[in-house]
């Protein structure tokens, strides 16, 4: 099975000048976090196995019930404890691509089949294309909203369709707070099929913490609890948890500031000939060079000390993400690629 692309950024020992390729907080963690990490002192405890505290703080954030609520290390262990209670070999998951790379992992290793059904030109998934890709042996449709790379939301229409297939849906929220629509948690309570997945790496700036979650129905929720270990999430990331929701003003205040900085950087890449640049509910945009592909943006950038995402995936041939950054870091993004334009 091919292994998991990680970013640029997260491999080798030097750093590059500047990161816009793993959709991280450009401000870092609330200043509280700090502060709760540097005066705990229960770290040779083990956390809560049942995350009480954790999982009400999470619910009362998202307007459902405590009982709803799993937390894990980060959503990429939520989606490969799914894929473990759903799948056996053969079985098969709907994956809507270009998108995130670990629903295809976490099927692949449990032995499942992956079907694509591939998005459209404008990055939207048709479910008449879902529809025609299922068999008696789908299990899981995952649906990344907004998605990761192209940045769109889907709408409630199809959600509703794909819940009506029967099928298991997990919507990965996991860019949501920048997005402009909400949340569809507060619907999995009325589909026994739904599952929504949320995460604090991007909004909350706890990335290296690895601190996600995900609200289930009750029947899910049950089986994913008998073979989630006890205590995956640490007590450094509740701790963290509990800080950035007590400085929660500030952290939104930084979301609203990376929204503007990511549309800034938006309209002054779609000024530089040959770029396209898709519109994004992400932190984040997706930027195709088009007939300039042959000239390598991404390695223009690289050589330059900034890092952006690249993909294997055909479609995304020629085409950058590009994460937001602090505004020093989009002026400084913008030099290059105009000097990369010029030559």
């Amino acid at each position: 099975m091919p292994p998991y692309e990680p970013p640029d950024s997260a491999l080798g020992e030097q750093p590059p000048r500047i990161i816009l390729d793993a959709n991280e907080n450009p401000y870092g963690p609330s200043p509280r976090v700090k502060e709760a990490l540097a005066a705990f002192d229960r770290y040779h405890r083990y956390p809560d196995p049942d995350q009480k505290t954790l999982r009400g703080l999470i619910a009362r954030y998202v307007g459902v019930e405590r009982e709803s609520v799993v937390v894990g290390n980060g959503s990429d262990e939520l989606i490969d404890l799914l894929c473990r209670i759903y799948l056996e070999p053969g079985d098969e998951v709907i994956n809507c691509t270009p998108t995130f790379g670990m629903y295809q992992f976490s099927a692949d290793l449990c032995g499942g089949t992956t079907v694509e059904v591939p998005r459209d030109d404008a990055w939207n998934v048709r479910p008449q294309d879902v529809r025609r890709a299922l068999s008696p042996r789908s299990r899981i449709i995952f649906l990344a909203t907004p998605n990761n790379p192209t940045g769109n939301q889907a709408d409630e229409a199809l959600v509703a369709d794909l819940l009506d297939t029967g099928c298991v849906v997990v919507l990965d929220e996991a860019y949501v707070e920048f997005a402009s629509r909400g949340s569809t948690c507060q619907e999995v309570s009325s589909h026994p099929n739904l599952v929504v997945l949320r995460t604090f790496s991007k909004w909350a700036g706890l990335a290296g913490l690895r601190v996600g979650y995900g609200v289930f129905p009750s029947e899910i929720r049950q089986s994913l609890l008998k073979v989630k270990p006890p205590f995956s999430v640490n007590l450094a990331a509740e701790a963290a948890v509990e800080a950035t929701f007590l400085d929660l003003p500030l952290v939104q205040e930084r979301i609203g500031r990376i929204v503007s900085e990511r549309d800034r950087m938006a309209e002054r890449l779609a000024e530089v000939p040959g770029l396209k640049v898709w519109p994004s509910d992400g932190n984040f945009v997706l930027v195709t060079a088009g007939a300039a592909t042959d000239r390598g943006l991404k390695a223009h950038l690289k050589n330059e000390g900034i890092a952006v995402r690249a993909y294997s995936h055909p479609r995304l041939k020629g085409s950058v993400r590009i994460s937001a950054g602090l505004a020093e870091h989009t002026d400084a993004l913008l030099e290059s690629v105009h000097r990369w334009s010029a030559s």
